[in-house]
Order: structure tokens, then C-alpha cells, then sequence
């Protein structure tokens, strides 16, 4: 997973054709357990996706309020920067793929 900055929205994901973006927070258990679930469809979808690790309260502050992200974890698909669909929480590494293989 690449890490996320604010500056990435225009110089990749806006160019992307899929792109899954995980909005996270150090502080945030659920989150640091969901980590290591992107890491692994990271590698599986490469081919078909990049996928990102925005740390709201870091990096992608900014752009986490601009897409209203209100609870983390939120993944959010994207397509050339436009939503595909977003799922909030960590519902568990079954549900995830679930979700993955529906938008990717």
C-alpha cells in the first residue's frame, strides 16, 4: 500500500483508472487491524487497482474533510477520482473482498 498525501488527488488518483483509498488514524484500532487486510489485496489486485493509506490526521487531512470522511476506517473506491462506493468500518476480511470484488 503507498502512503497518501493531499497532493496525490491531483497527481495520481484523479489519473487512476481504480483506486482504493483507505482512511485511517493511528489512534484507531479498527483501522490498524484493517491494515494489514489492504496489504494483502493490495498485492492480490495490483493489477487492477492501487491502493493508498491516508492517515486523516497526517497526510491527508485535508482531503479526508473533503470527502467527508466522518468515521475511520472508510475505504473509498475511486474511479479517475470520482466514487465507485465507500465502506466504513471493519467488518472482517470476508466482507472486504466481498466489497473489493464488487468495485474492482
Amino acid at each position: 500500500m503507498l502512503i497518501f498525501k493531499d497532493e496525490d488527488w491531483d497527481n495520481k488518483i484523479k489519473k487512476e483508472d481504480i483506486s482504493v483509498v483507505q482512511y485511517s488514524a493511528i489512534w484507531c484500532s479498527p483501522c490498524q487491524s484493517l491494515k494489514p487486510i489492504m496489504a494483502a489485496f493490495s498485492e492480490k489486485y495490483k493489477e487492477k487497482a492501487n491502493f493508498y493509506y491516508a492517515d486523516v490526521e497526517e497526510g491527508a487531512l485535508n482531503h479526508g474533510a473533503s470527502m467527508g470522511i466522518r468515521g475511520v476506517p472508510s475505504t473509498i473506491v475511486f474511479h479517475k477520482g470520482q466514487e465507485i462506493d465507500r465502506l466504513v468500518g471493519n467488518p472482517g476480511e470476508a466482507k472486504v473482498k466481498e466489497f473489493l470484488d464488487k468495485n474492482i
